[in-house]
């Protein structure tokens, strides 16, 4: 189904084939491969630093939560990045389908990470998930898989579990797209070349989700492109400042957008 928008061209979600295929199916092994290979080319796991540094988060958060994880090694790739100063945290992978080896979990264990993985549908997993303070929870390549009211149905589940909330998704623009047309260039597979394509059909622009985010004072959001070919967005609970016994929310600063 196409939404239209004034960015690039209509939004439009369609069945991606790595979606579709068992896990042990040697097509999507390769498809895998090829996505860690894109993650890196997109650079997706320094737009999610980047993000944390803007979002105020500069020491370890006490649980990290990463819907639709697929193998985990961006998650991972985050983590040896943050630092020794992130050790003891815990992390927990989210995906309907168990996917995570062996070196992955010894590659968290090294970090002294904890490391959860859970084969659940996020919304079910979400929905038994209790609020707790410090909550960050992480999306790559995810959030563009769903409808726009499944979508805003997803996010405001995000909303009252999370205090920090950070995308990386698809760039949806005429760039992009020719971009995703040429992932044969790097040796990826049929499954890739056609999720390709499809997934930047499913991106986003403007401000996109930001409009889909639960109408709140309390969050403070920021979205935009991220070079070169990935658009990102991230949500921070605002801290409430007591006075005289109300509850007094900060003023937005000029670097940030509020829903």
């Amino acid at each position: 189904m196409a939404t239209t928008s004034a960015h690039g061209f209509a939004r439009q979600v369609e069945p991606e084939w790595l979606d579709e295929l068992p896990a042990a199916d040697p097509g999507a092994i390769h498809s895998r491969r090829d996505l860690r290979r894109l993650n890196v080319v997109m650079g997706n796991a320094g737009a999610i630093l980047r993000l944390l540094a803007e979002s105020g988060v500069a020491g370890p958060a006490p649980r990290v939560i990463e819907l639709g994880a697929g193998d985990g090694t961006l998650l991972l790739a985050v983590a040896r990045r943050l630092g020794p100063s992130w050790r003891g945290t815990r992390a927990q992978l989210v995906d309907r389908a168990m996917l995570v080896s062996g070196a992955t979990r010894d590659g968290f264990a090294s970090l002294d990470w904890e490391l959860e993985v859970v084969t659940n549908d996020v919304f079910a997993d979400l929905a038994r998930s209790p609020a707790r303070e410090g909550t960050l929870i992480l999306a790559n390549l995810f959030l563009h898989h769903f409808e726009r009211e499944r979508l805003r149905e997803l996010l405001a589940l995000i909303a009252a579990r999370a205090e920090h909330f950070i995308a990386c998704e698809p760039r949806r623009s005429r760039f992009a797209l020719a971009a995703s047309r040429c992932v044969g260039l790097l040796g990826c597979h049929a499954i890739t070349r056609h999720d390709a394509v499809v997934s930047v059909r499913a991106g986003f622009a403007g401000e996109e989700l930001s409009q889909l985010w639960p109408a709140d004072v309390r969050w403070r959001l920021e979205e935009r492109s991220a070079w070169p070919f990935s658009h990102v967005f991230a949500a921070r609970r605002r801290a409430a400042v007591p006075s005289r016994g109300r509850v007094v929310m900060p003023a937005p600063s000029a670097a940030g957008a509020t829903a």
